[in-house]
């Protein structure tokens, strides 16, 4: 299971959302909570409906879903006295559109498909509820600016892995290197853009921000989509002058140049895209009410 975590918000309920095999899992354990009473995953699984609704699936997808075992698991619904945990139905019939998971944010997770099957056994305006919400994350995460996040790591990618975390609590280092110079003798690169943009080298920045760089975190990573726009600006034009044999000297005067007036007139035009980005769920900070439409 990857480590890639969403959220979404029913009824007062936040609700985990995992990538498994590249696939949306949502957390039973925490829909559950949602359900009146004192009732259990087991609970629901023990249902004929549900084993017949599982076997359904698994039949679509699932090659390995061993049907003999499962046969033996149906005979047995509906009796008062039949129960089976998720483990034993994953053990048993090689199950895959349900797992349990360990460890932080550990439960019960199923795919979609089957999550919306068991919001409809906890109330049928749950499911839709959660539908809803489902949906609309689906929408902002393929939404305009949303695509505009995973851009980020095409914009640089000839020279640099970018990564989509961004984080807001970062310093950037005073300094003083559009007036001096000596330190250009001896600049790389990638350095000669940083402090075109940024006004800093990446060590400064690494010695600036060390809980950030224990984290794995670089300069680029506080990155506006602006910023990195310039920032592939920037190399396509240093590309150029080397070419053209500029110096170094003169390479970084031009680059600082087209650094700010492109990053003034980008910030001018569309102040959503000079955001920085502070999680991967951060689309889901807005308030919105769980409505059904009218």
């Amino acid at each position: 299971m990857s480590s890639k975590i969403k959220k979404i918000e029913v009824e007062g309920n936040i609700i985990t959302i995992v990538d498994h095999n590249s696939d949306d899992f949502i957390s039973l354990t925490d829909m559950i909570k949602a359900k009146d009473g004192s009732f259990f995953i087991s609970d629901w699984l023990r249902n004929a409906n549900t084993l017949d609704y599982i076997s359904a699936w698994e039949s679509m997808h699932n090659p390995n879903f061993n049907y003999g075992e499962f046969a033996t698991i149906r005979q047995s619904a509906g009796s008062n006295a039949f129960k089976i945990s998720v483990k034993d139905l994953i053990e048993k019939t090689n199950a895959t559109c349900i797992i349990a998971k360990a460890g932080r944010y550990g439960g019960t997770y199923a795919h979609k498909d089957i999550a919306f099957n068991f919001g409809m056994w906890i109330s049928p305006v749950f499911q839709l509820y959660i539908v809803k919400e489902y949906q609309r994350l689906k929408e902002v995460e393929n939404n305009q600016y949303n695509l505009e996040w995973n851009v980020k790591r095409v914009l640089s990618k000839v020279n640099y892995t970018i990564q989509t975390d961004a984080v807001k609590d970062y310093i950037l280092p005073e300094s003083n290197f559009t007036k001096e110079t000596e330190w250009l003798a001896y600049a790389e690169e990638a350095d000669i853009l940083n402090v075109a943009l940024f006004q800093c080298t990446a060590k400064q920045w690494r010695e600036a921000n060390p809980h950030l760089t224990l984290e794995g975190k670089n300069l680029r990573d506080i990155a506006s989509i602006n910023e990195l726009a310039v920032l592939s600006n920037l190399e396509s034009a240093n590309a150029d002058m080397i070419r053209e044999g500029l110096s170094k000297q003169d390479r970084f005067n031009k680059l600082y140049n087209i650094a700010q007036y492109q990053k003034e007139i980008l910030d001018k035009q569309d102040f959503l895209k000079s955001i920085k980005k502070t999680s991967d769920d951060v689309y889901l900070d807005s308030n919105s009410p769980n409505e059904l439409p009218e």
